[in-house]
C-alpha cells in the first residue's frame, strides 16, 4: 500500500484517479469522513489490487523500491528494465512480492469505557490480534478481585483466535495506588489469595493468559514484585497459561522515579513469556502539547529492552488516541481532551486547520481556534506515524506490538499491519 499525503488542491477525484483507484474504494478503506473537504497535511492509504505500479510524473527507481520495500535491483530485474533512469510517466511495473515478517500483536480493551460495544469492537479487528488483554480487574486490599464485564469481549476473542488474557491491577480510586501494591506485595498470603482468585476467574471465562499492570510502585516494591511474579508463573505455567506484564518505558536500569523504580526490565525479561513495553504518553492529558508516542523516545526506550530483555519477549507500545489541548497549558490546569485519530481529522476539516508532520517527533499535529476563540493544539496518530513505527518494530526484529486501547475508530492502522505483517495466532 502506499500513502498519499494531501497537498494544496488536491480532490478525492483526483487522488484517486492518479492512482488508478475509483474514489469509493478509497472513502471505504480510509472511512474518510469528509471527502468534499479534505484537509491539507491529512494522510490517505493507497490500497493497490494487485503487485502492480503505475509510474507517475518526477517518480524515480529508488523511490518507488523505498514505497514497497523491494530493493531497486528485484523491480528491474522483474521488469527487464536495463537503465534505471530511463522510466517513463504510465509505465506500468511489476512490483515483486516482498516476505512480511510475522508477528505477535496485541491490544488493550476496556469494557468499562467501550459498555455494550465491546463485543463488536473486538469483532472489528480481532482477526489482526494474536493477545487481547482485557483491562482490569483491580486488586482489592483483601486479596479479592473487583469483577469485571468481560465475557461478551473473551467470546469475541474466540471467535477470531485471539488470546483472551486478563489484567490484575493495583488500581484504587482511580489511579494507580502505590500504598495498595506495598500491601499486597509485603503478604505472602494475600499474594496466594489474589492468585487463587485470578485462576478462578480465568478457568470459569475462557482467559489463556494473565498480564500484571502493577504501576507506580516505588523502589521498595521492585524486588517484592519480582517475587510474586515467580511465585505467579509457577502456578500458571503448570496449567499451561501465559504469563506477561506491562512495563513503564525506561531508558537505563537505575531510572528515577516512583513509576520506574519498581519495574526490573532484566528480572521481568526471565521470569515472564512477553513484555508489554507501554512506549507512549510522553504527551498526556496533563502535560504540555507534544507527540504522544515520539519515535526518537520509543527508540531509546526500546534499545534499552532488547539490551537486558531476549527479543522474542518484546511488545512494543503503539497508541490508537491522540490529545487535544487548549491553549495556553498551565500545569495543573485543564487536562487535555483524548480523541481518535478519524476524530483529530474531522476536526481539522471542522476548523480549516491545516495538518503539519513533525520529522523529528515522526507524529502530525496542527493548532486551530475554536467557537469560543480559545486556541488549540492537536497531536494524534497518522498513517505516517504508524508506518515509522512498524518500521522501528521490523529493524529492532522483536516478537511484536500492542495496542492502547481498542474503541477508537483508525482504519489506516489496520491497512497498513496487514501491509506490513503477518499476524501469528496461538488459538
Amino acid at each position: 500500500m502506499q500513502i498519499h499525503v494531501v497537498r494544496p488542491g488536491d480532490s478525492l477525484y483526483r487522488i484517486a484517479q492518479n492512482y488508478g483507484v475509483s474514489p469509493n474504494v478509497l472513502i471505504q478503506s480510509n472511512e474518510i469522513q469528509n471527502p468534499n473537504n479534505l484537509v491539507v497535511g491529512q494522510t490517505i492509504v493507497i490500497p493497490f489490487q494487485g503487485n502492480f505500479h503505475t509510474v507517475r510524473s518526477g517518480e524515480s527507481l529508488y523511490q518507488i523500491s523505498r514505497r514497497y520495500g523491494v530493493s531497486v535491483e528485484e523491480i528491474m530485474r522483474a521488469n527487464r528494465i536495463t537503465n534505471p533512469n530511463q522510466i517513463m510517466p504510465g509505465l506500468r511495473l511489476y512490483i515483486p512480492s516482498r516476505p512480511r515478517p510475522t508477528v505477535d500483536v496485541g491490544a488493550y480493551i476496556d469494557p468499562r469505557i467501550t459498555g455494550d460495544r465491546s463485543a463488536d469492537v473486538v469483532d472489528d479487528v480481532a482477526e489482526n490480534l494474536t493477545f487481547l488483554q482485557i483491562f482490569n480487574y483491580a486488586v482489592n486490599r483483601d486479596g479479592t478481585l473487583t469483577p469485571v464485564d468481560d465475557q461478551p469481549s473473551i467470546n469475541a476473542a474466540y471467535r477470531h483466535r485471539a488470546v483472551p488474557i486478563m489484567v490484575l491491577t493495583n488500581f484504587e480510586g482511580g489511579t494507580f495506588s502505590t500504598d495498595l501494591a506495598t500491601t499486597i506485595l509485603s503478604s505472602p498470603s494475600l499474594q496466594d489469595k489474589v492468585l487463587d482468585e485470578a485462576l478462578n476467574i480465568m478457568q470459569q471465562k475462557g482467559y489463556l493468559g494473565l498480564d500484571f499492570d502493577f504501576e507506580y510502585l516505588g523502589a521498595q516494591n521492585r524486588e517484592r514484585y519480582n517475587q510474586f511474579l515467580r511465585k505467579a508463573a509457577a502456578r500458571l505455567r503448570e496449567r499451561g497459561y501465559f504469563i506477561s506484564s506491562a512495563l513503564a518505558p525506561k531508558t537505563r536500569e537505575d531510572q528515577t522515579g516512583v513509576l520506574y523504580e519498581g519495574h526490573d526490565y532484566r528480572a521481568h525479561g526471565q521470569i515472564v513469556d512477553f513484555i508489554f513495553f507501554m512506549t507512549y504518553e510522553w504527551g498526556w492529558s496533563g502535560g504540555p502539547p507534544m507527540a504522544v508516542s515520539p519515535l526518537p523516545q520509543v527508540r531509546e526506550v526500546m534499545e534499552y529492552a532488547v539490551s537486558v530483555v531476549p527479543k522474542d519477549k518484546i511488545m512494543m507500545g503503539i497508541p490508537l488516541y491522540g490529545y487535544d489541548w487548549t491553549l495556553p497549558f498551565v500545569p495543573g490546569g485543564k487536562f487535555a481532551e483524548s480523541i481518535s485519530p478519524q476524530e483529530a481529522i474531522s476536526r481539522a476539516a471542522r476548523y480549516n486547520a491545516r495538518i503539519e508532520y513533525d520529522n523529528v517527533s515522526q507524529a502530525p499535529h496542527y493548532n486551530y481556534t475554536d467557537e469560543q476563540g480559545r486556541r488549540h493544539e492537536v497531536w494524534f496518530e497518522d498513517a505516517r506515524s504508524i508506518q515509522a513505527k512498524f518500521d522501528l518494530v521490523k529493524e529492532l526484529g522483536i516478537r511484536g506490538f500492542f495496542y492502547w486501547v481498542l474503541g477508537n475508530d483508525f482504519p489506516q492502522n489496520w491497512l497498513l499491519l496487514q501491509d506490513n505483517f503477518t499476524v501469528r495466532k496461538r488459538v
